[in-house]
């Protein structure tokens, strides 16, 4: 189930996207030229919280935000799924939105300026959003001017971590092997003893891995005896 909770136009006042998109200008022998006509829109690249803090901000010689350099890529438009942890909004004479978004690999702030904080007023903590808008850099934040926020159904989180680690023909592994990964895997069914254990999903939405690699090593620490699953899909620390 999807909910469409608002547009916006995706700008505001502190920043200028400046990245050229690959668009042409024309021969100056039109008179009526408009450059936003042809302008195109920048690929919203499917990332998560983690990857996009991770890239380094470039600007312009003026010091204004262009994109994040990520690898060969330069980022102005990203597509997230992640829950909202917090909120706040002013409605003073200026009137301002802050969204706190959290997809397990790292949190981010969506700021909304002005009229377009009406599109999105209907966000609240615990929420599981699908956000698309331009990614910019402020006092060296990084964060996210929303164009469209939907709620979604929380089970795509997984959805889309998978997405996106499956793209990834050349993804690196734990620093140190797999040992690095089984001993991260037993520490959080260790530390989840105090709740009665730990869910196979939430478990892989909070590890930075591949899940196939995290169901590897959980087989393997249920056929040592370390863990157990007291039902399918729960795991608890066998101490």
């Amino acid at each position: 189930m999807e909910e469409n909770i608002g547009t916006g136009s995706g700008e505001d006042t502190n920043s200028n996207n400046s990245t050229n998109t690959g668009a042409s200008a024309p021969s100056s022998g039109g008179s009526n030229f408009n450059p936003g006509e042809i302008r195109k829109r920048n690929i919203a690249y499917k990332m998560r919280i983690g990857d996009i803090l991770k890239g380094r901000p470039t600007n312009t010689p003026e010091g204004k935000f262009m994109y994040l350099e990520m690898g060969d890529r330069h980022v102005v438009r990203i597509n997230v799924l992640a829950n909202c942890v917090d909120k706040f909004n002013s409605e003073g004479e200026k009137k301002y939105l802050s969204i706190t978004v959290d997809d397990a690999s790292g949190q981010i702030r969506l700021k909304v300026f002005g009229d377009e904080v009406e599109n999105f007023k209907d966000v609240n903590a615990g929420d599981t959003l699908q956000i698309i808008g331009n990614v910019r850099e402020w006092n060296g934040e990084v964060y996210m001017i929303p164009e469209v926020i939907k709620k979604v159904d929380p089970r795509w989180l997984l959805v889309r971590k998978l997405e996106i680690q499956n793209s990834r023909r050349n993804m690196p592994q734990a620093e140190n092997g797999s040992n690095d990964l089984k001993n991260s895997v037993m520490d959080k069914i260790k530390n989840a003893e105090v709740d009665g254990g730990i869910d196979t999903e939430a478990l892989k939405m909070d590890t930075e891995a591949n899940p196939e690699l995290i169901d590897k090593e959980i087989k393997t620490l249920l056929e040592e005896g370390l863990i157990y699953e007291p039902r399918p899909g729960r795991l608890r620390y066998l101490g």
